[in-house]
């Protein structure tokens, strides 16, 4: 296992989220900013974009932990519910048992305790997260859960959380004109992910946070363009192959192997020139029995009457 080669307590580079890794590059620090001030400031509507994999999931996280002192928090992780059942959803998170019968019942309820909530000065928020898979007809649904017709004062903070397409969805429709905050997650640039990788080798315990050199870092910051969990799945090839090798550097060239082992399914050179050596002791074996066996059939041809004997014998070993 790689971890005692590199001297690591554990993965550095897992593709799942996982708080105890948390990095907030400066673009994320700006745009979990954006978030606590939206909401605190009672927004209303608040959009959140990013290619998947560049750390939303993380960043909700992270922002969860900064509204502790917000009791009522839904988090909406199951984009394909119908809004009857992403009501449901949220009065069951908001402790909300007997909420009637009807949507209209059960509107009405949800209005009323938002609106105690208010008055007592506490915020309550909801969260979608991969919002861009919420059908129309849903996000069309999405201001009757805060009652933004009837009241100015927008008593339920709702936060939509998807990859680009989210804002494409969202321009089809009324709800693009309640948003009162957007916001966007870039990708890592260059430094941003050099620093990334460091702080996770940190965390993991490394001695050597340079285990991977400058130039490599460049070359797996263009390949993944940036995106943290690809950055995490080279990462992790490297330190495999780079421990098969016994690589105490994780150099551009190893990395290249790393990135043509996910992106191909193919060896890594090294391996696949140690597989080639292989091959051709296994051919130079099977031309020893075989210049023996014919040796063989010689051998035995020279007694007459045993050669037709002999080749059956011979015919019969080479194919099996």
């Amino acid at each position: 296992m790689y971890l005692d080669f590199y001297g690591l307590q554990t993965k550095a580079f897992n593709p799942a989220p996982d708080p105890t890794f948390l990095y907030l590059a400066p673009g994320h620090r700006l745009v979990l900013g954006q978030l606590v001030r939206g909401i605190h400031q009672r927004k209303g509507i608040i959009v959140l974009t990013g290619e998947a994999g560049t750390g939303k999931t993380t960043l909700l996280r992270a922002l969860r932990t900064r509204l502790d002192g917000i009791p009522a928090v839904s988090f909406v992780v199951n984009p394909t519910l119908s809004f009857d059942e992403l009501l449901d959803y949220m009065l069951h998170d908001f402790g909300i048992a007997k909420a009637g019968e009807t949507r209209a019942e059960r509107l009405a309820t949800l209005h009323h305790v938002l609106g105690e909530r208010r008055r007592a000065g506490q915020d309550t928020v909801v969260i979608f997260d991969e919002a861009q898979n919420l059908d129309a007809a849903t996000l069309e649904q999405v201001p009757l859960l805060s009652d933004f017709e009837a009241t100015a004062d927008t008593r339920l903070q709702i936060l939509l959380v998807g990859q680009p397409e989210l804002e494409a969805k969202l321009a089809l429709t009324e709800l693009r004109r309640r948003v009162g905050v957007r916001c966007a997650i870039a990708p890592l640039r260059p430094e941003e992910a050099r620093a990334y990788i460091r702080s996770r080798l940190r965390i993991a315990g490394a001695p050597d946070l340079g285990l991977f050199t400058d130039r490599a870092v460049r070359r797996i910051t263009e390949h993944a363009r940036g995106i943290p969990r690809v950055i995490n799945m080279v990462c992790g090839h490297c330190l495999l192959i780079g421990h098969a090798e016994q690589a105490r550097r994780i150099d551009t060239d190893l990395v290249q192997r790393a990135i043509s082992c996910l992106e191909e399914g193919a060896l890594p050179v090294r391996e696949a020139r140690g597989r080639g050596v292989e091959r051709v002791r296994v051919r130079w074996a099977l031309g020893a029995v075989a210049v023996g066996a014919v040796g063989m059939v010689a051998a035995l041809a020279l007694q007459g009457g045993a050669l037709p004997h002999a080749l059956a014998t011979v015919h019969a070993w080479w194919g099996r």
